[in-house]
């Protein structure tokens, strides 16, 4: 029997890569369910090659249009996430990658973990303000979770379910983007091109300028701490132009390990189903780069959003959420030309290290709703913030 899998995102970047490594193994796997926001040409296409019969649009107009433009074809479309819990039974689904962005993806992260065997989630909303909820539901359901970025894959391959007492230091590498040897950052005019222009790895809009900045550094961090169970003071970050070592350990027997590959997410990915089953085809080892790593500590004048690390509290708290809208919200006008990317790095670094922002790192997590209405509340304080100006 095929086993079921889902793919929530599938149109994106990382959904696209896990949807075409099942194109390659369609003899020994069934997708159940794809979604997409507005990519309904791609979606379409993608189904057919299953014979997926749920789809999922999650933009109102582009979901309206889907319906009457395929409506001859056997396929259900859907505009909520609700429906997950309406189709499947628990335990159904051997393998669902979760691939959205934003915040709304932690409801369906939280909707899938009862659902699925194994759940792989990429959705930094959902591990950085959902933790709490989601390591919850993990193992009352004994669920599988896997971390897919390279850095937290490559952690979590080294480690293993080892105690972390015995970790001394971890280390999460960063290629610095495209400003890393920008002597002054914020003397220069810096451009949405040369801020999208990242050397190493092809990413959409949105996470490439959170590589530029390395505010994508500092939500993995906050990952990493939840996901293995650490102390902020026990993780740092490196930077690394070639990006090909993606994590480090340093263990207290003083032992050091590390994982190295292509930058390519196809690798994890693909570990993440496969694990050692099968084999991977991959580039030799990159002797040249192995004698150059160039692993340098952070230069804080230099990416100053790294700053916000000393702040963050112990435990889950409502801030994690804060500081996603605010990221978020900020990057977005950037992206809109409708602040300079110098504005948009202090307005976010201002902000997040507010009084009014602060306090909340003493708010616990409850639940769904109370982190969606947050969410909702600072995007409409940071909307009269800017248009009072």
């Amino acid at each position: 029997m095929k086993k079921k899998v889902i793919i929530l995102g599938s149109t994106g970047s990382v959904g696209k890569k896990t949807f075409n490594i099942f194109c390659k193994h369609k003899k020994d796997f069934q997708i159940v369910l794809l979604s997409t926001n507005k990519n309904i040409s791609k979606i379409i296409k993608q189904s057919k090659i299953f014979n997926v019969k749920n789809l999922i649009v999650t933009d109102k107009d582009k979901y309206n249009e889907a319906r009457i433009k395929y409506r001859k074809l056997n396929i259900h479309f859907y505009n909520s996430f609700d429906v997950i819990d309406k189709i499947f039974k628990n335990k159904e689904i051997h393998y669902s990658m979760v691939s959205i962005v934003g915040i709304n993806g932690l409801s369906p992260s939280l909707s899938l973990i009862h659902k699925s065997q194994n759940i792989a989630i990429v959705n930094k909303e959902s591990l950085i303000c959902g933790w709490k909820l989601i390591k919850k539901k993990l193992i009352l359901h004994n669920t599988n979770f896997i971390p897919i970025d390279s850095e937290h894959y490559s952690l979590f391959s080294i480690l293993n379910n080892k105690n972390k007492c015995f970790i001394n230091n971890i280390y999460i590498t960063s290629s610095g983007g495209p400003f890393l040897n920008y002597s002054n950052l914020f003397k220069k005019k810096i451009t949405i091109k040369k801020a999208l222009n990242h050397p190493t790895w092809s990413m959409g809009k949105k996470i490439s300028i959170d590589s530029s900045t390395l505010m994508n550094k500092v939500f993995e961090v906050i990952e990493a701490k939840n996901i293995f169970d650490l102390t902020y003071n026990k993780i740092k970050i490196l930077t690394h132009p070639k990006s090909y070592v993606h994590a480090i350990i340093k263990f207290n027997n003083g032992m050091i390990k590390f994982v190295a590959h292509s930058p390519d997410m196809k690798i994890p990915i693909y570990n993440s189903i496969f694990k050692e089953e099968i084999s991977f085809k991959n580039k030799t080892l990159n002797l040249d780069i192995l004698n150059n790593l160039l692993l340098k500590a952070v230069d804080l004048k230099q990416f100053p959003l790294c700053k916000i690390l000393k702040y963050m509290p112990k435990d889950n708290s409502l801030y994690e959420t804060a500081l996603i809208t605010i990221n978020d919200y900020y990057v977005n006008l950037f992206l809109n030309r409708r602040i300079s990317y110098q504005n948009m790095i202090n307005m976010i670094l201002k902000i997040s290290l507010s009084k009014d922002i602060l306090k909340y790192r003493k708010v616990s997590v409850k639940n769904l709703n109370q982190i969606l209405n947050f969410h909702k509340y600072v995007s409409l304080k940071l909307d009269n913030l800017v248009y009072k100006f």
